[in-house]
C-alpha cells in the first residue's frame, strides 16, 4: 500500500459528501417550489470515483425530509451498495436514472419530476412552445420521449438514452420532465428553467389566443442559450441561501 492511497480514499469520501449535500439540497428545493409528488419522482447524482455508483432517494421519504446521509447508493444493476436507513429505491426511478448515468458519461446528475405544469405540457400536442423568453432559452436543449407505461421495463433504457442524445432537457410525453447536467447545481438550473417555461405556457394558454415571436427572435434566443448551464454559478449559491433560511438541516 502506498502512502497516497488513504489520502485518495479520503478525497473520494469528501467529494461524495459534497455531492450528497448538494443532492439533498436539491430534493428540499423541489419540495420548497412545490414540484414534489409525495414520495414519487426522483433526483440522482453520480458518486465520484471509478465504481459507477449513483445516489438516489430512499423510497418512502418525502422530499423535504431528505438528508445527505439518507440518500441510497446503488450500482448500475439496481443493487443497494450503501444505505443508512431506508434501503429501498423506486424501481421506475432506477430504470430512468440508470439509463442516463450509463448512457451519458457527462451526466453527473439527473432530475425527474411529475409536477402538474410539466405533465400538462408533456400532454400538449405541440409540447413546449416559444411563448416566453424562458421557453426559448430551453428549446435548443430540449428533446422528447414517448410514453411506454410506468418505467419498469429495463429495455426502455436504450430508447430513453437514444431520445435524450446530447440534450440537457427532456419532456417525457404524458409523464413529466427530466434534466441532466454535469453536476447537481447545473442540472437543477436546467430544471428550474424548464419548469418555469411550462408554468408560463399553462398560464398563457389559459388566457386565450397566444402570440408567437418571430422565427428570427426564436433563433437568436436559441443562440444566446448555449451557455445556459453556466447560470448555475449564480443561481445555486442563491438557492442554497434560500434553502438555509427556509428548511435547513439537509447537510447531515
Amino acid at each position: 500500500m502506498t502512502t497516497n492511497e488513504p489520502s485518495t480514499e479520503q478525497d473520494l469520501r469528501k467529494a461524495e459528501w459534497q455531492v450528497r449535500t448538494e443532492l439533498a439540497a436539491a430534493y428540499r428545493l423541489v419540495a420548497l417550489f412545490g414540484w414534489d409528488d409525495l414520495v414519487f419522482t426522483h433526483l440522482s447524482a453520480r458518486v465520484p470515483g471509478p465504481d459507477h455508483h449513483f445516489l438516489i432517494n430512499p423510497y418512502g421519504l418525502l422530499f423535504h425530509e431528505i438528508t445527505a446521509s439518507s440518500l441510497v447508493k446503488v450500482d448500475q444493476e439496481g443493487q443497494v451498495v450503501e444505505a443508512a436507513g431506508l434501503g429501498r429505491v423506486n424501481p421506475a426511478g432506477f430504470t430512468i436514472h440508470s439509463a442516463v448515468h450509463m448512457g451519458r458519461d457527462d451526466a453527473g446528475a439527473v432530475m425527474h419530476l411529475h409536477a402538474p405544469d410539466g405533465v400538462a405540457v408533456s400532454a400538449h400536442r405541440d409540447g413546449l412552445l416559444p411563448l416566453s423568453q424562458t421557453a426559448m432559452l430551453c428549446l435548443d436543449h430540449l428533446c422528447y420521449h414517448e410514453y411506454e407505461g410506468v418505467a419498469l421495463n429495463l429495455d426502455e433504457r436504450d430508447r430513453l438514452i437514444r431520445d435524450l442524445g446530447n440534450r440537457s432537457m427532456m419532456i417525457l410525453r404524458n409523464h413529466g420532465v427530466l434534466t441532466a447536467g454535469k453536476d447537481v447545481p447545473e442540472t437543477f438550473t436546467y430544471l428550474y428553467f424548464l419548469m418555469k417555461a411550462c408554468e408560463i405556457q399553462v398560464k398563457a394558454q389559459s388566457c386565450g389566443p397566444t402570440h408567437l415571436p418571430s422565427e428570427q427572435a426564436i433563433r437568436t434566443t436559441a443562440d444566446q442559450s448555449q451557455q445556459l448551464g453556466m447560470a448555475a454559478k449564480l443561481t445555486w449559491p442563491a438557492l442554497i441561501r434560500l434553502l438555509d433560511s427556509k428548511n435547513p438541516g439537509y447537510a447531515v
